[in-house]
């Protein structure tokens, strides 16, 4: 079977987007599944919060820009039951020194493929732009997650973000497609909060069942290095990750 390539975008940040991959990530790897984590936002926030050192050995920035076999580049975290390719510093400097690279928007595609059959499902985690870093992650995949934050102006910036998702199918990958919508840091004693999920739901069909909460752990899990399931598993948020992960597995056509 090959892997199923998920994108997790949003070019605004602070919506949810690292802890949504990172969760989500650990949630399917406590379901059986084979997960592999790409981070590749230069923040490597993604790497941290799984309590893996940056800059201490190859990842993402080696793998695109030095075409390092990703197989090098992967890191097992038992305790999470995922694996992750870290990111570093380094690729800070990706979108100026990818420019003048030949096939440039497909040197992440190229770089997964030797790994699509050992994995189910390979989350990338992208940086809060829609640069050439997130382009290539959106042509190598096969669908993205949205993460839309249940706040004031929570749309602005996705219609930007549709045509870019429209643009890279009709250039780069026909295939493309949107899994879903997931909202997050739904503070139920707002009514704007259920205003902003029934506006979200009106405008995007493909909006998941499940709402991720704000909740002070999972806030705090990524500095403890640990996802939320091994930071207080039987908390709100590991619940709503844990729903989450379900819809993602029925979506995908996995049984949960």
């Amino acid at each position: 079977m090959v892997a199923h390539v998920v994108t997790l975008v949003n070019q605004k940040g602070g919506v949810g987007k690292t802890t949504t991959a990172v969760s989500l990530a650990a949630a399917l790897g406590r379901h059986g599944q084979r997960v592999l984590l790409v981070d590749l936002d230069p923040q490597a926030n993604a790497t941290s919060a799984l309590g893996v050192a940056t800059n201490q050995r190859a990842g993402t920035y080696e793998a695109l820009l030095e075409e390092t076999p990703i197989t090098t580049c992967i890191v097992d975290v038992a305790e999470e039951q995922l694996s992750v390719v870290p990111s570093s510093a380094a690729l800070s400097g990706a979108e100026v020194e990818l420019v003048p690279v030949l096939a440039r928007e497909r040197r992440l595609e190229v770089a997964l493929r030797p790994v699509l059959d050992s994995y189910d499902w390979i989350l990338v985690d992208c940086p809060p732009s829609l640069g050439l870093l997130t382009i290539n992650a959106l042509t190598a995949s096969n669908s993205v997650i949205i993460p839309v934050q249940c706040e004031y102006m929570a749309l602005e910036g996705l219609s930007r973000l549709m045509e870019t998702l429209e643009l890279v199918r009709r250039s780069l990958n026909p295939n493309l497609a949107v899994l879903g919508v997931v909202l997050t840091m739904f503070d139920s004693r707002t009514r704007l909060a259920q205003q902003v999920v029934d506006e979200v739901r009106g405008h995007f069909a493909t909006t998941f069942d499940a709402v991720i909460p704000r909740a002070v752990r999972l806030s705090e899990a990524p500095s403890h290095g640990q996802s939320i399931f091994r930071y207080e598993p039987s908390g709100r948020g590991a619940a709503a990750y844990d729903a989450l992960a379900i819809e993602m597995l029925a979506r995908g056509g996995v049984a949960a």
